[in-house]
């Protein structure tokens, strides 16, 4: 029951396994080892935890309709838990392939921040979480075909630490920090769910210009 520091340790975990690659990198340290190690964590953190961390928060009020339901919420959440480690898997598998300035399908922290983050937002708000379940139940598999999908996203692995930071940067990231004090829990979701949607958002787009470049070639040749 004690949620707030479930999501607080999973956002940390979200830190350092956005810094443990880089300094690995910085100091030329990295491993094969480090690498598949660093997949087990992620499906612990990001898979495991957040799965266990929204069923018993909100999913397990399914269980006052019956063991049917009861059932479905708990395979609801395994399946959030393989897509991590399907997601993982493909990752690894295509890690020295694939451009590594985009993701192919939601990367399993961003996942993992959108669940805690909402239900972080709820908690501090004081609403009731019963009525909340069945969006829980229907993030929850959002997120997994996010995860499983073809959908790309921005890694934001393309930044170099090594070269010199320029001051535009820092004041954005000085603006970001500065939201986020505001209202961590809101700022945080919102900043994860605008994530989690540029993907789709960008795949419309770029289905629609294909389309449009489509239609203007065969009305040129007609």
């Amino acid at each position: 029951g004690n949620y707030i520091s479930a999501v607080i340790a999973i956002l940390v975990a979200m830190l350092l396994d956005g810094l443990d690659g880089r300094i690995a990198r910085l100091t030329n340290t990295q491993t094969e080892f480090g690498a598949y190690f660093d997949s087990l964590s992620d499906l612990l953190c990001f898979g495991v935890a957040p799965a266990l961390f929204i069923y018993i928060w909100s999913l397990s009020s399914f269980n006052s309709y019956g063991w049917h339901w009861s059932k479905i919420a708990w395979i609801v959440s395994f399946i959030y838990t393989a897509s991590v480690a399907l997601r993982l898997a493909r990752f690894n598998s295509k890690l020295h392939v694939q451009d590594k300035k985009y993701f192919l399908g939601l990367a399993s922290p961003a996942s993992a921040a959108v669940i805690i983050c909402y239900a972080w937002v709820v908690i501090d708000a004081g609403l009731n979480v019963e009525s909340f379940k069945w969006f829980s139940l229907i993030l929850l598999v959002c997120l997994s075909i996010l995860m499983v999908s073809n959908v790309t996203y921005y890694s934001f692995k393309d930044i170099d630490l090594r070269q010199k930071v320029p001051h535009i940067s820092m004041f954005i990231i000085v603006i970001i920090l500065s939201f986020i004090s505001f209202d961590p829990p809101l700022v945080l979701l919102s900043f994860f769910v605008i994530y989690a949607l540029s993907g789709p958002t960008l795949l419309l787009i770029r289905l629609f210009k294909k389309r449009s470049l489509f239609s203007r070639e065969k009305r040129s040749q007609q």
